[in-house]
């Protein structure tokens, strides 16, 4: 059985690994996107905090990019006398427990309105006696394509197919109800996978959970990566752009309003700038929008309810 001590020094070096190997993979992608149109590239930027309450992190951020706007992937490591509400809500017996929580998150705004968004994170807790992951992906296009949608699913269900402790179809709806916009009755996107308090039972859990983690971060480049490249270099212009504006204010919506992690970090005192890294850099707000029928806009609505894209 794998000691505390010796778990949080694993996941944290996972995490750290895992922030390596993404940026790798993104600026890969960006590098290809200057090479098309002859601009000088960006790289990401790199900034350390330090948590007053303990722990801390680093942001990476790409900013004005040729491919990603924005595009950012912070690892964090934090502990604390007492966990947050969003933590003990759930759990109401760890309320006043010590606890200590690790990660990498991610959000990718492209800049091609035909490049989806994306968001994924990798998560560890332990409070009082209760060790967990949690975490997953999804994907948020602004213009729908079922190509693109099938990919993604069917890549993630061949990644929950390699784990026992996975299954994609509840992970896949957990997914769905979990990044719904209540207020809006639609989907932030095309869904994906999302599981919380992952405790896998055995001498072996933590072991099998940790693996279940590392291929998930390795599985985002697979399952991200060839959309981008697909659509990166489509052709576009201001009707485009100002729908992508439009959609990204129902990301913003959700980020605000319902989305866990922007509310741990912040009940957690953590760094602000790299909590709200996962806004988009531009958003906008239509008051009563009408979409003509038939639209590639108006098509988007199918992408935004469950459907099983991986059948």
């Amino acid at each position: 059985m794998t000691t505390v001590s010796m778990s949080r020094e694993q996941v944290v070096e996972l995490m750290r690994a895992g922030q390596t190997l993404l940026i790798a993979g993104f600026e890969e992608v960006e590098a290809e996107g200057v090479a098309l149109v002859g601009q000088s590239a960006v790289s990401f930027a790199t900034s350390s905090w330090e948590r007053p309450g303990g722990g801390g992190g680093t942001a990476r951020v790409l900013t004005e990019g040729v491919v990603f706007e924005r595009a950012g992937v912070n690892v964090s490591a934090v502990h604390g006398d007492a966990v947050p509400p969003s933590l003990y809500h759930d759990r109401p017996h760890l309320k006043g427990a010590p606890y200590f929580a690790t990660g990498v998150s991610m959000v990718l705004h492209p800049r091609n309105p035909y490049v989806p968004a994306f968001h994924a994170n990798y998560r560890y807790f332990e409070a009082g006696d209760d060790r967990w992951f949690g975490g997953g992906m999804d994907m948020t296009p602004a213009y729908g394509f079922d190509e693109d949608a099938r990919h993604f699913h069917t890549t993630l269900k061949a990644y929950c197919a390699r784990h026992a402790i996975a299954n994609y179809q509840t992970l896949k709806e957990t997914c769905d109800r979990y990044f719904t916009i209540n207020h809006r009755q639609e989907m932030r996107g095309i869904g994906g996978i999302f599981f919380d308090m992952l405790e896998p039972q055995g001498d072996d859990g933590f072991e099998r959970g940790l693996a279940f983690a590392k291929d998930g971060i390795e599985t985002i480049l697979a399952a991200y990566l060839p959309v981008v490249r697909r659509r990166m270099a489509m052709p576009y212009g201001e009707r485009e752009r100002q729908w992508q504006l439009y959609r990204r204010g129902r990301y913003a919506e959700f980020n605000l309003v319902y989305d866990k992690g922007t509310v741990f970090g912040l009940q957690t005192n953590g760094n602000i700038e790299a909590i709200l890294m996962s806004m988009p850099p531009l958003a906008r707000w239509e008051f009563q929008i009408a979409l003509e029928p038939g639209s590639p806009e108006a098509d988007v609505s199918r992408f935004l309810q469950p459907q099983d894209w991986a059948a």
